[in-house]
This record gives structure tokens, sequence and C-alpha cells, in this order.
């Protein structure tokens, strides 16, 4: 299998965030993908390291508001003219309530302001380098895609940050730019067929979700922790189904805390009989492993071992598969999980 990485995630070293009102050690940290890194690299056999092509920025904007593009682009030089900060984070946020009755709030002018504006919780700072970083990993993402649209049968793009949770118009969740959705949106507009973004993370992936609801050449499914208890909370609930043309084509499959193997093996085949259903060109996996039963983001059981069952069950369907690194974070497995994910999936 081919794995598309990039060095530039290191520019993205952050290394704080504010979870529950407490600051702590970022959990997204640089470690996290060069573990990847070096245990794919242990098997030169089954995996070949290749570098990203830039893909300049209109892949971009043809997913993102070009306004959250402009903005995390200057946004922490900008802020350092008031303060020299290493890591700036919003201290106020658009809350729907705020101009209720009133229409939506126009965009402040000062960047302080513009942080609660653009960004929807307090655990994705900026730093210097997370533009370049964001960039990259969209670069990441596009190239795995272009060797699969180019033949190759599947394709690894280790993508840091990750970006499930970033809609059209927003950063957050340790996400600046929804690489999925990127790579998903550049499918469908070239080849003019349908799309598949599965998402596997123990978190689910409102951004996705947000950017397709109305679509109904882009699918999206999603397993994840039950909202009710699981970060985003707000998103994600089995009977958001999808409006307008894209009702039906969003299926959220929800799951108690301390989901078994068993279990999600089992909701795994249920998500896939909805994939197959749907009859995609190709299908884009958000592949997050934070749903191992050491995550400390997650509380699910589920068992190194089997990663390369599910990644066997996702390309038994026969669809080209573009996989995307998105969360996990158990760094001691991390890198098995993702090595015995992929290695099923290429089997």
């Amino acid at each position: 299998m081919k794995v598309v990485a990039s060095a530039a995630h290191l520019r993205h070293a952050n290394g704080t965030e504010v979870a529950w009102g407490i600051p702590e050690g970022h959990w997204e940290a640089p470690v996290r993908a060069e573990v990847i890194d070096a245990a794919l690299r242990r098997h030169p056999d089954r995996f070949t390291f290749v570098p990203p092509t830039d893909h300049g920025r209109e892949p971009l904007d043809n997913v993102h508001d070009p306004g959250l593009v402009d903005f995390l682009a200057r946004a922490w030089r900008d802020f350092q003219s008031i303060k020299k900060q290493r890591e700036v984070f919003p201290d106020t946020f658009v809350h729907p309530s705020i101009r209720e009755g009133m229409g939506p709030a126009p965009l402040p002018s000062a960047v302080h302001a513009q942080l609660g504006y653009w960004c929807f919780e307090t655990m994705t700072p900026l730093v210097e380098g997370t533009y370049v970083a964001a960039r990259a990993a969209v670069d990441v993402a596009l190239t795995a895609a272009d060797l699969v649209l180019g033949g190759e049968r599947s394709a690894y793009g280790l993508c840091r940050p990750p970006g499930h949770h970033a809609p059209r118009s927003a950063y957050g969740g340790y996400c600046y730019f929804n690489n999925a959705a990127v790579s998903a949106q550049m499918i469908a507009s070239t080849t003019g067929t349908r799309v598949t973004v599965l998402d596997v993370d123990y978190h689910h992936g409102n951004g996705t979700q947000q950017i397709f609801y109305d679509r109904d050449d882009v699918q999206y499914v999603s397993l994840h922790g039950d909202p009710r208890n699981a970060y985003p909370y707000f998103i994600g609930h089995a009977e958001e189904t999808g409006t307008g043309r894209g009702l039906g084509s969003n299926v959220n499959l929800p799951l108690p805390r301390k989901t078994s193997d068993e279990d999600f093996t089992a909701t795994l085949v249920r998500a896939l009989e909805a994939v197959d259903a749907f009859d995609p060109s190709v299908i884009v996996v958000s592949l997050g492993v934070d749903t191992h039963e050491l995550d400390p983001l997650g509380d699910f059981r589920v068992t190194t071992e089997s990663y390369e069952t599910h990644g066997r069950l996702v390309a038994a369907l026969g669809r080209p598969l573009v996989i995307l690194q998105e969360g996990g974070y158990h760094v001691p497995s991390l890198g098995d999980n993702v090595c015995n994910w992929l290695t099923g999936a290429s089997a």
C-alpha cells in the first residue's frame, strides 16, 4: 500500500488544550504521526512511502468558506501584534442565543474577536506553523486520492492535524481543514460518481456531516460514541439522516460506552451494508483508532487484534479506498493499531 506522509505536520507543535476549563497537555501531539510513521516503516514489504503533491488552495475553497481559509493563514501572525503568545485560543464564542431575533453576527474586525467567530471550542490552538501543517495535511489527503484515481486499490494518507470535526465555516476538535471532505469533494467533482465517507473514529465527524448533509452524491456513514455523552455532543444522533436531496445519505450509528470487539464489528457490518447499497465508486475512510480499549479519549473496548478484521471487512466491499488518519491517542498502541487496520485493508 502507498503511504503519503509529510514532515510539515511537525510545524503544528501544539502543547496545550483547555478541557473543561483546565489547561493540560495536548493529546493531538506531533508524536502521534511520528509513531505511526515508524510503525509502518518497519514493514517495507507492505508499505511504500511517497511525498504529497501541492494541490494549491482551490480544493480548500471548494469545501470551506474562503474567509476561514484566509483567517487561518494569518491569524497567529496578526495576534502577535496584540500579544506575543505561542498558542492562541478564543475567549468568547458566537453562540446563537446572543443574537437571537437579530440576525447573524457580523464578522468582527479584531483578530482576537475573530477567533471566537471561526473556532467553536477551546481545545484547538493556533501556533505559528498550524496553517502550514493543516495545508500539508490536505495535500497528503488529496495525493492519496490521486493515487487511487490513478489505479491504486487503496492508499493511506497520514494526515496530521486531523480533519473530520471541521465544518465548512469553522475549526475545532483538533481540526482546521476537513481532509476527508476535501478529498471526497475532489473525487465526486472530477469523476461525476458517488463517494462514501466512512468514519470509524470514536468521535462523530460533525464537520463532514455538515458539509455533505444536503448532498446525494456523497454519503456519510459514521460509527461513534453516543453524542449524549461523547464529544462533539450536539450532533451525531441516529435520526440525523440528511436533508433535501441528501435525505437518506447520512447514516449515524452511535454506540454505547464499553462497546466490545464483537459489537463494534457487528455494527461495522451494518454500516458496510448501507455503503454497499449506496454503491460508491470510492470509499474515503476517516480512520480513527481512538476506539481502542486503552485510548484516553474514548470508552470503547476494541482490541488491537480486531483492527485487521475491520480493515479486511471494508476492503471486502471491493471499492477503492482512500484511508485518511483521524484520531487515536494511546501512543504505545497507536502504531500497531493503524498498521493492523491497513494490513487488513490491503490483504
